[in-house]
This record gives C-alpha cells, sequence and structure tokens, in this order.
C-alpha cells in the first residue's frame, strides 16, 4: 500500500463515524471508498453527506466490497465484536472503537481471529495517537518528572440520561466504565502499566449499570492512580501525572489534548503546545495507514497486548462493582 492511497469503509453512521469521516480527509492519502449500514438509506446519506464513493445497505456488503481495504468499526461497542468478525472474514483490515467489545474473551477472539488471517487490527483509542499525548510518553520516559508516583484523571458528562438512553443499557454495554471510564484507565496504564492492585466502587442504575464509579489502582513501585467516572455530572475531564522531581498537567479535554503544562521542581510552568486542525482522529487513521504501509498487523502505539490488558482491568473493575452484561454473564 505504500504507493497508493488506503481505501477506507466506515461500519456505522451515528456521531462518532461522523467526527471520523470528517477527520480522514485530513490524512494524506486516505481515500473515502465506502460505508455501510443496516439500511441503505442510512448509508446513503452519511455517503453524499461525506463524500464516499459508494454505500451498502449492510454490513456483509461493506465488508465484501473489493475496493476497500481498511473498515473503522464506529457501532456501539455492544456489536464491535461481530461487526469486526464480518470485516474480518472478508478480508479487511480493522480500526475498531475502543472499548475492542465488552470483555476480555471477546477481545481475545478478535485478535485470535485476526492473527489467523493475517490482517491488521486495531482498537481505536485516538488518545494515544495524539500529538500531545506521544510527547507526554516521551518526557516521562526521558525521566523529564522523576519517578512517577501517581496519576490522577476524570471524565464525567452531564446528565442525567433518561432510562432509555443507550449509556443505561446492560444490552448495549452501558454504564460511565466502557464509554468514560476507558480514558482514565488508558492513561494510567500508558504511564505505569497493569496495577498490583484494584479497588472500585460505583453508584448503580435501577437497570444494573455503573453511573458514579471510583478507581483506584496500586502499583508494585509504589504508584497510585486516582481514576474516576460519571454519567452524573461533568467534572473537570482533566488529568495529572505526578512524579519525583515535577508533574504534567493535562487540561480539559485530557483525552485530545492540544497542549499540557510541564512542572519542574524549581522552575516555571512550562506550555507545551500541538495546535491541530479536525476533531483529533486523524492520527489514529495515519498511524493505521503507517502500520499498512510497514505491513504490520499490530500497532506500536495501541498493541493487543495492551488492549487485552485493559479488557482484563475492565473485567475485574466490573466484576468488584457488580456490573453485568446479558451478552457476557
Amino acid at each position: 500500500m505504500t504507493d497508493k492511497n488506503v481505501r477506507w469503509g466506515i461500519l456505522g453512521t451515528g456521531g462518532i463515524a461522523s467526527t471520523f469521516a470528517s477527520d480522514l480527509p485530513l490524512v494524506p492519502g486516505a481515500e473515502l471508498a465506502a460505508v455501510g449500514s443496516r439500511t441503505g438509506a442510512a448509508a446513503t446519506a452519511f455517503a453524499e453527506r461525506h463524500g464516499f464513493a459508494r454505500a451498502h445497505g449492510s454490513w456483509a456488503e461493506l465488508a465484501a466490497d473489493p475496493g476497500v481495504d481498511v473498515i473503522y468499526v464506529a457501532t456501539p461497542h455492544a456489536f464491535h465484536l461481530d461487526a469486526a468478525l464480518a470485516c474480518l472474514a472478508g478480508g479487511k483490515a480493522v480500526l475498531c472503537e475502543k472499548p475492542m467489545t465488552l470483555d476480555h474473551a471477546s477481545s481475545a477472539r478478535l485478535v485470535r481471529e485476526a492473527g489467523s488471517r493475517g490482517l491488521f487490527l486495531m482498537e481505536a483509542m485516538w488518545m494515544r495517537c495524539n500529538p500531545a499525548v506521544r510527547r507526554i510518553v516521551e518526557l516521562v520516559d526521558e525521566g523529564a518528572i522523576g519517578e512517577v508516583t501517581a496519576v490522577h484523571a476524570d471524565f464525567g458528562l452531564q446528565g442525567p440520561f433518561e432510562a432509555t438512553h443507550r449509556l443505561r443499557d446492560p444490552a448495549l454495554g452501558g454504564g460511565a466504565l466502557l464509554d468514560l471510564g476507558v480514558y482514565p484507565l488508558n492513561l494510567a496504564h500508558l504511564i505505569l502499566g497493569s496495577p498490583a492492585t484494584v479497588h472500585s466502587w460505583a453508584r448503580l442504575t435501577a437497570e444494573g449499570v455503573d453511573d458514579n464509579t471510583g478507581m483506584l489502582l496500586g502499583y508494585d513501585s509504589g504508584a497510585v492512580a486516582a481514576l474516576t467516572c460519571s454519567l452524573v455530572g461533568e467534572t473537570r475531564n482533566a488529568a495529572s501525572i505526578t512524579g519525583t522531581l515535577g508533574r504534567i498537567d493535562l487540561p480539559q479535554g485530557f483525552f485530545v489534548p492540544r497542549s499540557f503544562l510541564l512542572h519542574r521542581a524549581g522552575a516555571e510552568p512550562e506550555e507545551i503546545t500541538y495546535p491541530f486542525e479536525g476533531s483529533g482522529y486523524q492520527y489514529e487513521a495515519a498511524e493505521v495507514q503507517r502500520c499498512l504501509a510497514e505491513g504490520l498487523l499490530e500497532s506500536p502505539l495501541m498493541p493487543h497486548r495492551t488492549t487485552l490488558e485493559i479488557m482484563t482491568l475492565m473485567d475485574t473493575i466490573r466484576a468488584q462493582l457488580g456490573v453485568v452484561y446479558p451478552v457476557t454473564g
């Protein structure tokens, strides 16, 4: 794929699919090839709105389209497994919206399926591809703030949400954890890796999903991560990484930062900026295209191991909270 455009398909026509489609033209070599939905009308309207060449009225038709190289799965996460399996069966590389699936077992199944077919698979955790976040990782690795002792992050939306909303539906993987908590957890994992201990608590809705959740992670190094996610109030949606020699503060919208503050002991804070056009989804699309050009089956920015470790962590937290999804038990 080094000498031709990468032909993108999008499976799903909701809000996140629309935002991703709007960012794709910012990626050199990205071709808007096709969109697939469960109805032809929705697919046609989406294709016309965003300039895709073809519209398909089923997932299977999109997966079988010979003019598509990679498919971005943008359905609600309860449908990720079936959608991604259909795309892999069609011989397509897959960028699957996060969380990859509802549990570790299903995500591991996707990883095995992609591996057996020799196809690229990546969870679409766009935060890890963001230029500012990548620079933060470099600074931490370089020892700019010393040994990391703590990560704090929160992500909350202003509720309340109606009982019929997907965020409150167990069958759709509802709750704060999978939709919002996945971001603080990814940040903590990015900086500190997998924890040695996990303690969590949440208030559950009448439907049995978490709507106000706290997570405390402990690490063998002595570091801690204090994380929250909520469907009942808009929190700061910010984060900080503290070390023995300084601190890094990520502003509101920490999961798609354009800047951050570097505090070093005894020095004035330094603001480091990475302004960009679009919404920030272009960076994960560019990473997919880079991996395809190099013949990689997974991205070093979001490897399969990381996806599975975080899915295991969320399974552990869900068990502690008492949240059960019908399709996973």
